[in-house]
């Protein structure tokens, strides 16, 4: 599963001529270590050998690229993961509090239904989809309790 991600990610770096580097590297092992999309001083925590700036204007690069995506939820720093054609369909759980932001993943059937609410929604408008989000926003249980 590894070498197929490498593998992905090298094909979308080479595609915009950027290529695998040190850095990049490193910005995605932190993510892939990261449990849910990450901050930037969150990312830094995970892989503290990442200088602040070329961590930056690396994720950026990779987010053209497709290999990142950036996730703006609240006034609150931008958060970052893999892209999601690098991994699996998820969407995320997001406290209005802490600003914290994790992964959820539903059951195929769910999925399923949805994908064609969605699917007779856009029909009705003439309107084709191509992914779709779900954020669910609330409290954590660390600042409900």
């Amino acid at each position: 599963m590894v070498a197929d991600l490498e593998r992905s990610i090298l094909q979308r770096l080479d595609a915009v001529d950027l290529r695998y580097t040190t850095g990049r590297r490193a910005i995605v092992d932190g993510l892939r270590k990261a449990n849910g999309p990450v901050t930037l001083p969150e990312l830094l925590q995970l892989v503290p050998d990442l200088a602040q700036s070329s961590a930056y204007r690396n994720l950026a690069l990779m987010e053209e690229a497709g290999v990142v995506r950036r996730l703006v939820h609240s006034n609150d720093h931008a958060r970052y993961e893999l892209a999601e054609a690098l991994t699996e369909h998820h969407h995320h759980l997001i406290c209005d509090s802490c600003g914290i932001v994790r992964d959820v993943q539903f059951d195929a059937r769910l999925e399923r239904t949805l994908d064609k609410a969605f699917d007779e929604a856009a029909a009705s408008e003439g309107f084709t989809i191509a992914r779709h989000v779900i954020d669910l926003f609330g409290t954590c249980a660390d600042c409900a309790g």
